[in-house]
């Protein structure tokens, strides 16, 4: 009785404070509950509520009299059987799906959110229309930070901007871009909800832009539909989003290594001529990305061909054929306009898989690159004809795939496609397209896992494996300042992968070697190692002299070293959406400074990591999270949490530190990832006086074939580590039902970071080592033991 006199305290209080909402014109009728589906008919339409699960909750509003397109493309995830409790009162309905409450408040009429009885947002207006739009209009709080939007440049907090929703290239940004390829519509709150509007058309989303405390989102056509999402806290948060709207399927291992990419290699000898030069130098190279040229001499005049320029690149499958016996993979570039001049321009007509004019017909106009038109990649027919290009190419040995301009970059308002008119799924297009190579994957090679970079994509897009990355970015200090906003952006809002091109993308000017250094040095922690620019210069490693290449290779270097916690780092984001870089606000929720701090950030559990972000900079602050001890993993230096430190910068690395307790395996010399191996690794663990037991769990599997998790085609490793002040304890297993992992007993070389002091005595299995099976640095202050993990446990006792 009490909870429930304080629900209705704490509703009235709403209205108070939000405002009567709905403008006092919109009356409720009934309710109907059809068993999964409530019904709440209102004087100018009805909404539809659906609980998708006790966490997620799904309301439409249908007007009266009119028709509604669906432009749904976002979620993934049918609702679940959620059992929920409607309380119908005089005033009050009260909908209570576990913790989630929705307040249906009568007269005057207004629909509240809630989760453990606490207020996350209401409906203000609600649905009310102009001449030229419909809108949803809420209230929010006075003090909650907004999160979300897509990929911008406008600060962690992106409250007080009125956000345009039309996917769109912003070329040479940096320090500030409004509008960029992934506009999606969605926010996230610091009050730990989010909110999503799935619906691919063109609009905006207004996140208080007029500083009253209300947020609304407004489009021209479509179902005016949002979800409201609930999490008990920013990991929860983001893995119910996921769940809701789809999960990464696991990359290939090769992913996470280094590329060779620019705009663009002109033949096959200067290709050839490149992947060679990687192996000169002995820097590791995992593919190859090539450009426009691969199917044409020019920029202009040429996309749609989509067949190899046999003048330039005369013997390409004998090109693929090499490269792959070095363990390179080659990826191609496509673009989903086919040109008049191109050579498939009859081919598309004939097939009709173009998008049309108002008559049917193709509907042709002029942009950058020449006159053609669009494939309607939501059209079937079209989706085969453009996937049977692709199931080409794959055949012949490609590995991957890159997806450019596909905003689409030329797109006419009133173009028609098969599922809409061009603003009406505008936003849905990349996603669309992303979605032919990874249906197509399924279906025709289902042991492989595709590799698809794309430029633009939608809410929900990571579900068809798609690695997005930052745009055309200036290739200047002021092009890398926001990178790690954008990336930890969009892995809130369940894109994980996106990345920049290391070094920036555009302008002319030859490589500044401090810059490139320091990019570099980020992109060790960010989730795609691929340098990039245009044609002007030579962004490969490979091409780098004196110190810029020494630099250059030690990024590398530690990046390949890392590779079986990154890969750990993935395989956790395709079972639960968990973000690869995150902001330091997910663990240390009740300081304020770190809800709009990008200075920072975490990569994976373990690694801080501050990227050096301006020229010539001998210090940097860092603030350390509380509750721990930090290594720095450069110097060994350990430091207490809960403080920001002045740390000197040098050349050689940008500011990085490990968290204490943690496990953070790595193998011992950087290879080539067709050569990677967990046969024998190290393993780091850090101990930490303020954390007295560790956990971590290592993933491994073949790194390429598809549905290995569910196929039971895996090997998992056990750590716990148990410290006290008289012992620290390692305790290590290897569960797997797969042959081959079964009859490997791993060899680990166990480096334990910050013993004050050597130990006394070590026991392995009951026995105790000889001086010979361990070592002691004293200057370091490191020991390394080596141990044997299999199928039986092994204990480790480390007596202090």
């Amino acid at each position: 009785m009490l909870l429930k006199i304080s629900i209705i305290a704490t509703i009235m209080l709403t209205i108070a404070t939000f405002g009567i909402g709905q403008s006092g014109k919109r009356i409720f009728n009934n309710l109907q509950d059809l068993q999964g589906k409530i019904i709440i008919s209102v004087s100018d339409g009805r909404y539809e509520i659906i609980p998708y699960n006790d966490k997620i909750v799904h309301t439409t509003f249908y007007p009266k009299d009119k028709e509604i397109k669906n432009f749904s493309f976002a979620v993934d995830m049918e609702p679940e059987e959620v059992s929920y409790y409607i309380d119908n009162k005089e005033n009050i309905i009260d909908i209570s799906i576990n913790k989630l409450k929705v307040i249906i408040n009568k007269s005057p009429f207004q629909i509240s959110y809630y989760y453990k009885d606490k207020l996350l947002i209401a409906e203000n207006k609600g649905y009310v229309t102009t001449d030229t739009s419909q809108i949803l209009d809420f209230s929010i709080s006075k003090d909650e930070i907004l999160y979300g939007g897509g990929a911008r440049v406008l600060g962690m907090n992106r409250r007080g901007n009125r956000l345009k929703l039309y996917n769109q290239a912003h070329y040479g940004y940096g320090t500030h871009s409004e509008l960029m390829n992934y506009s999606l519509p969605v926010f996230l709150s610091s009050k730990q909800y989010a909110v999503l509007f799935d619906n691919a058309s063109a609009g905006f989303m207004d996140l208080d832009s007029k500083k009253n405390n209300s947020l609304n989102y407004e489009t021209a056509t479509g179902t005016m539909n949002y979800f409201v999402i609930a999490g008990t806290d920013w990991y929860d948060l983001v893995a119910q989003y996921t769940n809701l709207t789809g999960y990464q399927p696991l990359p290939p291992r090769w992913a996470f290594g280094c590329f060779s990419s620019r705009f663009g290699y002109h033949s096959q000898a200067e290709t050839e001529a490149t992947v060679d030069k990687f192996f000169e130098k002995g820097i590791p190279l995992e593919a190859i990305i090539l450009d426009i040229y691969w199917f044409g001499k020019d920029i202009k005049g040429t996309l749609g061909n989509l067949e190899w320029y046999r003048d330039s690149f005369p013997e390409p499958e004998k090109m693929i054929a090499k490269f792959k016996e070095k363990g390179v993979k080659t990826i191609l570039i496509t673009e989903p306009f086919v040109l008049t001049t191109s050579d498939r321009w009859d081919e598309a007509v004939k097939e009709k898989v173009l998008a049309t004019d108002s008559t049917g017909q193709a509907y042709k106009f002029d942009f950058y690159f020449g006159n053609g038109g669009l494939i309607d990649v939501f059209d079937e027919k079209a989706r085969d004809w453009y996937w049977n290009i692709y199931k080409k190419f794959t055949n012949q040995g490609v590995e991957g795939w890159w997806g450019d301009l596909g905003e689409p970059e030329m797109h006419p308002a009133d173009i028609q496609h098969k599922a809409g008119t061009g603003d009406e799924i505008h936003n849905a297009y990349g996603h669309e397209w992303a979605g032919i190579i990874y249906e197509g994957y399924k279906k025709d090679f289902p042991e492989k896992r595709p590799f698809i970079l794309m430029r633009a994509g939608y809410a929900g897009s990571q579900r068809y494996g798609m690695i997005p990355w930052t745009g055309d970015v200036s290739r200047s200090w002021d092009g890398l300042i926001p990178q790690p906003e954008i990336s930890l952006q969009m892995g809130m809002q369940g894109i994980a992968y996106m990345h920049s091109d290391l070094g920036g993308f555009a302008g002319d000017q030859k490589i500044e070697p401090e810059l490139y250094t320091r990019w570099l040095q980020y992109g060790v922690f960010q989730p795609i190692y691929r340098p990039h620019a245009q044609e002007a210069i030579s962004p490969e490693p490979a091409f780098q002299v004196g110190k810029t290449l020494e630099l250059a290779k030690k990024s590398i270097d530690l990046r390949y070293r890392l590779m079986p916690y990154i890969y750990n780092m993935a395989f956790e984001n395709s079972r639960s959406g968990k973000p690869l870089m995150i902001p330091l606000f997910f663990n240390e929720t009740d300081n304020p400074m770190l809800l709009t701090y990008d200075k920072a950030y975490m990569w994976g559990d373990a690694f801080l990591v501050s990227p050096v972000k301006a020229k010539g900079k001998k210090r940097q602050k860092v603030y350390l999270p509380k509750s721990t001890h930090w290594t720095d993993f450069n110097t060994g230096k350990v430091y207490p949490g809960g403080e920001e430190l002045t740390v000197p910068l040098a050349m050689e690395h940008i500011p990085v530190f490990v968290k204490g307790g943690s496990f953070i395996p790595m193998i011992i010399k950087a290879v080539n990832e067709s050569n990677y191996s967990l046969d024998k690794f190290e393993l780091h663990y850090f101990v930490d006086p303020q954390v007295n037991k560790s956990a971590y769990q290592l993933y491994n599997d073949d790194g390429k074939t598809a549905g290995t998790f569910d196929a039971e085609n895996f090997e998992l490793f056990n750590f716990t580590a148990i410290n006290t002040e008289q012992s620290l304890t390692v305790n290590f297993e290897k569960t797997t039902s797969v042959e081959h992992y079964q009859s490997i007993e791993n060899e680990i070389f166990l480096v334990i970071h910050n013993l004050t002091k050597v130990p006394k005595r070590f026991i392995m299995g009951g026995k105790e080592l000889k001086a010979t099976d361990w070592k002691w640095n004293t200057a370091s202050k490191l020991l390394s033991v080596k141990v044997k993990c299999s199928l039986e446990k092994g204990k480790l006792e480390i007596l202090k």
